[in-house]
């Protein structure tokens, strides 16, 4: 992701772009430095400096002193660098994983890209099950175990861990329209 800094021009005074004008303008060296110290490199902080501000023209608040602002932003960066992180480790893991297949099986830097976000998007799918219903999933796809087994592991019931299959299924089948763009959310 380029660095990418907003100016104060880019917003005009009218609604709706005013509250996030004066939210940019009052905090953004403060957040610059509080996602640097997370971090430990600016180009990242930079990165994240702007997606928060993104974020924040999705759905501008109001507040009624500096200290609910500083928080309302820490949360939404705090949030993304747990994305950040996730996502970087997400990656390492791949490429360790790349790094021992021999080069004749070496995917080509636009297979590897397409595979990187394939991998980021069934990471954010993963994510949003609920844990059982993850690790029931994940036993069952990944380990090749039985139902029952799976049941016993998680110390709930084999009909149970059917109904964890089938939310985690139709989860996927939803993303998958989702991604194809047959859903709208």
């Amino acid at each position: 992701m380029a660095s990418f800094s907003l100016e104060p021009a880019v917003f005009s005074t009218s609604a709706p772009h005013a509250p996030v004008q004066h939210l940019y303008l009052s905090h953004s060296s403060w957040l610059l430095g509080f996602l640097y110290r997370r971090l430990g490199n600016r180009v990242d902080a930079d990165d994240l400096l702007h997606d928060t501000f993104v974020r924040v023209m999705g759905r501008p608040a109001l507040f009624d002193c500096a200290l609910r602002e500083r928080s309302y932003l820490a949360t939404i960066a705090r949030g993304l660098c747990v994305d950040h992180w996730r996502r970087r480790q997400l990656e390492q893991a791949w490429l360790h994983s790349l790094a021992l297949q021999p080069e004749a099986a070496q995917p080509s830097p636009e297979h590897r890209h397409l595979i990187l976000e394939t991998l980021h998007e069934v990471d954010g799918l993963l994510a949003r099950l609920p844990g059982k219903v993850r690790e029931a999933f994940l036993l069952a796809q990944l380990d090749g175990m039985p139902y029952r087994v799976i049941g016993a592991q998680l110390g709930v019931s084999e009909r149970m861990v059917k109904k964890y299959m089938a939310q985690a299924l139709l989860h996927c089948a939803l993303l998958e329209a989702e991604l194809d763009g047959l859903l709208v959310r």
